[in-house]
């Protein structure tokens, strides 16, 4: 997987930029450092030289990506329609583009965000990198830890874009694009998306020959997506969880080979946690090449500290550890890509709150005077006893409060008051609003008067370009494995939303279209299965394997230490662990235990 570093302006010293672009190179998987020197800007790319980096006198390009087409087509483009060309870029990249006659910097990524772009903007300098820690090289102050993203962190377990865990650094967002008239801090700065999902609202009024319709543009569409993805130099292998996606990838994948293929899949010795049989149905049903790996408890002592000094910023998701060591055993069996089936849920509505906010969604449709009569009844002396009563009460309390705040009910931070888990004064130097206002920007941006759509269009950005494939990205890069996204083709993307909301979800019937279009190519008990992945028993493990306990005490004592969570809150939490609910509050001491890990490494 290849990346971009470069700025405009004052210069790093040119042993610590030649180090970084060294290093970018390996990363990459011994990928080619190509390095443009002009009088007022240098860059890097790792990946072959002449297709990632390009220089002329009108000028000078980098791009992460040769699956977007090489640096000099693209500069071609560029030189032919402006900055119209970014519209018709596809696949996933992340591209710098310095307009030497304007005296101008572009800066984008791809439509999903399936690459990342870093941005740091001082006086006299603007730097950009696909790895955070590439903006270190650059001139001016050491990069300071922002209290804001540490609140971020332990309310999302990552930081979303545009923050970052470093003061004055930001992410792109998904097709996004920055565009600097200049070095100065004066200078002129336009930010804009030159690309929104183009959403259908409204119900589906087609009836059967309407879906026929779309099964048969869906079912020629998979083949054109996994076959593109797949295509190029390497071996090929294919992550395999045994849920809808995963499956669909890899049998497309296995039926356009002709013969078995390689499928990687991750076992867990948990109960409730294992979903190998899963697996193993769709390896069966497609006849792939099953290769699996049980996921142990010292597997995951020996992964967290690697996992945590490699990811750019503090990250949460504990399945990052099972795929960072799916994609170092599929590594060490001579595989070069990986295709992942992440976006699914995303884009065909099968997350499963979605159900559960079409319930609460339908409380709005009850007239006015029947919910405030309602509302009063369930709130009678005496009858809070009674368990419908309870779960009336539960109901009309969450289904009043709007979208998209609904969705973080049961955050760990909603649930208890912050002035009980943060000391003061880490409190007082935080925006404890922003993370909800970060939401309701992404929430009310979506192209779509449709909740359903709104829904999906806030877990493409949050759950998927800041969680999921962050996750994957950055474990295969660990792994010096590369990673690509077949469910995130933009011919899928542009698919996907032209299928009206109540097709992905009938009700409560989640990914409704989907399923009932691959019917009769997955197995009946994948169509039927809910949502898992690649979940990790670290809850149970925390509390039942002596080493991982003694490392999730030492990072939880020290970062006590900083300032930031109360010691008596951690106390708390350290103790629900240790009861019956190992697997519950485990969540967040394992999100404790991730953000010293990094600090300590960073």
């Amino acid at each position: 997987m290849t990346g971009i570093f470069g700025w405009l302006g004052a210069l790093p010293e040119p042993a610590a930029a030649d180090a970084v672009l060294a290093d970018m190179g390996s990363a990459g998987g011994g990928g080619v450092v190509c390095t443009a020197d002009v009088p007022d800007f240098r860059g890097g790319v790792s990946g072959v030289a002449s297709a990632g980096c390009h220089a002329d006198d009108d000028c000078v390009l980098l791009v992460s990506d040769t699956r977007a087409g090489s640096a000099a087509d693209l500069a071609a483009q560029w030189r032919r329609d402006g900055e119209r060309w970014l519209q018709a870029l596809h696949g996933p990249f992340a591209l710098a583009l310095l307009d030497r006659r304007r005296g101008r910097l572009l800066l984008a990524v791809d439509r999903a965000g399936a690459r990342g772009l870093y941005l740091l903007r001082r006086p006299g300098c603007i730097g950009f990198a696909s790895r955070l820690s590439a903006l270190g090289a650059l001139p001016g102050p050491k990069l300071r830890v922002s209290d804001q993203a540490l609140f971020e962190y332990l309310y999302f377990h990552m930081i979303p874009s545009p923050g970052s865990i470093y003061t004055g650094v930001t992410k792109l967002l998904p097709a996004q694009v920055i565009r600097f008239d200049g070095v100065d801090a004066a200078a002129p700065v336009q930010t804009r998306f030159y690309w929104r999902m183009p959403y259908a609202d409204g119900a589906d009024r087609s009836g059967q020959a309407g879906f026929d319709d779309r099964k048969a543009e869906f079912r020629a569409l998979l083949p054109q997506v996994v076959g593109d993805a797949a295509a190029g130099d390497g071996r090929v292998g294919c992550f395999l969880s045994g849920g809808t996606d995963s499956s669909t990838v890899a049998g497309t994948w296995r039926r356009l080979r002709g013969e078995a293929v390689p499928t990687y899949s991750m076992g867990f010795d948990a109960e409730g946690f294992d979903e190998m049989a899963y697996a193993r149905i769709a390896a069966q049903h497609f006849g792939t090449r099953p290769r699996e790996y049980y996921v142990t408890a010292p597997d995951v002592v020996d992964a967290v500290p690697r996992v945590a000094a490699w990811c750019d910023e503090p990250f949460g998701n504990a399945s990052i550890v099972p795929a960072y060591l799916c994609a170092r055993f599929a590594r060490g069996d001579g595989i070069d890509v990986m295709l992942a089936g992440d976006g699914g849920d995303e884009i065909f509505g099968g997350n499963e709150r979605y159900a559960n906010q079409w319930l609460f969604e339908q409380w709005g449709r009850v007239p006015a005077a029947l919910r405030r009569a309602l509302w009063g009844t369930v709130r009678l002396p005496g009858l809070g006893g009674l368990p419908p009563v309870r779960k009336a009460r539960s109901y009309i309390d969450q289904a009043e409060v709007p979208l998209p705040d609904r969705f973080e009910t049961y955050n760990f931070l909603h649930r208890t008051p912050l002035a009980d888990i943060f000391e003061p004064d880490f409190l007082a130097r935080v925006d404890t609003g922003a993370p909800l206002a970060n939401l309701r920007e992404v929430y009310g941006r979506a192209a779509s008067r449709s909740a359903i759509n709104r829904m999906m269009h806030l877990d493409l950005k949050i759950t998927l370009a800041d969680n999921d494939l962050r996750k994957v990205n950055q474990a295969c890069q660990l792994a010096g494995m590369d990673v690509r996204y077949p469910l995130l083709d933009d011919r899928m993307l542009a698919f996907a939303a032209r299928v009206p909301p109540t097709m992905h979800l009938k009700r409560t019937q989640l990914r409704w279209f989907f399923k009932r279009a691959l019917a009769d190519f997955l197995p009946a008990d994948i169509i039927a299965k809910r949502k898992h992945g690649f979940g990790l028993p670290v809850g149970l493990w925390m509390r039942e394997y002596a080493p991982l306990r003694e490392l999730a005490e030492d990072s939880i004592s020290t970062l006590g230490r900083r300032g930031i969570v109360r010691a008596d809150y951690v106390d708390w939490i350290r103790t629900q662990h240790a009861g019956g609910h190992a697997s519950y509050y485990g969540v967040m001491l394992w999100i404790l235990v991730m953000l010293e890990q990094w600090l300590a490494s960073h």
